[in-house]
C-alpha cells in the first residue's frame, strides 16, 4: 500500500492510497485506523488529552474513471478550505 496524498481535518481525514486489489478496502481502513490510534494514544498517553477513538464507518471509492491528479487536486483543495 502507498499513501499518495492526505489531508487531516478536524472531524475526518482524506486519504488517497494505492493498493493491490487483493487488499479489501475495509481491511485497509481498519488497519490504518488501528495503527494511527495506537501511535496517537501512545504518544499522548501521559497528557490530559482524550484518547482517540475512531468512528466505525468509512468511505472508500475508486479512481477508475478519474485520474489520480484529479483525486489529489480534490484532497489538496479540501486542505486549503480548512
Amino acid at each position: 500500500m502507498e499513501i499518495i496524498d492526505l489531508t487531516v481535518q478536524t472531524d475526518h481525514i482524506h486519504l488517497f492510497v494505492s493498493s493491490p486489489p487483493k487488499h479489501a478496502p475495509s481491511l485497509l481502513a481498519n488497519w490504518l485506523k488501528g495503527i494511527s490510534s495506537r501511535k496517537y494514544n501512545h504518544r499522548y498517553a501521559s497528557s490530559d488529552e482524550q484518547k482517540i477513538k475512531w468512528a466505525r464507518g468509512y468511505y472508500a471509492g475508486t479512481a477508475g474513471e478519474v485520474s489520480s491528479e484529479t483525486v489529489q487536486d480534490y484532497i489538496q483543495r479540501q486542505a486549503a478550505e480548512t
